[in-house]
């Protein structure tokens, strides 16, 4: 390997609150520094099409496709001018996820790399997924190969972002899974009011446990599944909606409950494996309110990195990721997925 490695990841998450970039320098295999990271806003007209784009029709979705792509370069193409960027290697995209069934092999993230490539003179990287659900795999998380490789100081990762997800060592190999949804649940109920989202928690302190439905959602068979296992928006429509609409609560009602059962099953995990300390990022970790309900009910250390790492970890990891593929390297684990094998997953566009 060259010395010095220069990459871009993109990370865009379920709950739509934007493109995240990270410009990160890798010195080695274990070795990074973020350089310059920024989270780009969606634009409403952007924003309500990909919310809407699991409903179009497979012409109309395949076209988006290339949009979608078409405004990433752009926006990269604006973030390099815009930092002056000389070195880079590579830039790899998470892209943005419309469907993912990986019980059906399949999965889609939007964004096409040959669009990405059209605005750029470097390799693109992208299409993660769609290799491990067809080698068996969940196709999520993939995270947790660079939380292995990068912050091994820790007991565990966990990622607060539109869902929860963990990853930790056990029996000597990376293991994780999705634990439930998160910010995909509360930026729902913070919109109802007319807020994007919940800013420290402070709507959520404001509302009181109702038993009830906490006791529901704590019942869900997923909790009882052993890993390796993953949500998407599928479930959150099957399993969790339905057991919201049965309650006629206040929106800060809704928000307490649902943020004390995830705080619950975080804990749970954390005491049954042993944790002492517990890195955690995402833009739940800038939620007050909710970080207090977790530090408050375990003794396991919940360590708040600098918020560069919380904010573009996810970003950061998708580089790295896309730099192991670059370099022919295991990117995505089978302890970690449930695929057949460890492999490199991700499609290369140069």
């Amino acid at each position: 390997m060259k010395k010095k490695v220069f990459g871009i990841g993109l990370m865009s998450g379920t709950s739509l609150d934007g493109l995240d970039v990270c410009y990160v320098r890798f010195d080695d295999y274990k070795t990074f520094e973020i350089l310059y990271a920024q989270t780009i806003l969606y634009e409403q007209e952007m924003q309500e099409q990909l919310k809407k784009c699991k409903n179009f029709s497979a012409e109309d979705l395949q076209a988006f496709d290339v949009v979608y792509g078409y405004f990433l370069g752009n926006k990269i193409k604006e973030f390099i001018q815009f930092h002056a960027i000389e070195e880079l290697d590579f830039v790899a995209s998470h892209g943005h996820t419309v469907f993912h069934q990986p019980n059906r092999n399949f999965t889609l993230q939007i964004g096409h790399g040959a669009s990405i490539k059209s605005f750029l003179d470097c390799p693109v990287v992208c299409d993660f997924r769609s290799q491990d659900v067809i080698l068996g795999g969940q196709g999520a998380p993939l995270v947790p190969f660079g939380d292995m490789n990068l912050f091994s100081e820790y007991d565990a990762c966990l990622n607060l972002g539109g869902f929860s997800n963990i990853s930790f060592q056990k029996n000597q190999q990376r293991v994780a899974f999705d634990i439930s949804p998160f910010n995909t649940v509360l930026n729902y109920f913070a919109q109802q009011l007319n807020y994007n989202f919940d800013e420290n928690g402070r709507l959520a302190s404001t509302g009181k446990i109702e038993p009830s439905m906490l006791s529901e959602l704590n019942q869900l068979a997923y909790y009882q599944q052993t890993y390796p296992k993953s949500l998407g928006y599928e479930n959150l429509i099957a399993w969790y909606f339905p057991i919201f609409e049965r309650y006629a609560l206040s929106v800060p009602d809704f928000l307490h409950t649902f943020s004390v059962h995830v705080a619950e099953q975080i804990v749970h995990i954390t005491q049954e494996n042993s944790f002492s300390s517990v890195l955690l990022t995402g833009g739940g970790a800038l939620n007050t309110f909710f970080v207090e309900l977790l530090q408050t009910s375990s003794s396991t250390n919940f360590i708040l990195p600098e918020k560069k790492i919380i904010d573009y970890k996810e970003a950061l990891i998708f580089a790295y990721l896309g730099w192991m593929k670059l370099e022919g390297k295991v990117n995505c684990l089978s302890s970690v997925t449930g695929a057949n094998i460890d492999h490199s997953s991700g499609v290369i566009y140069s």
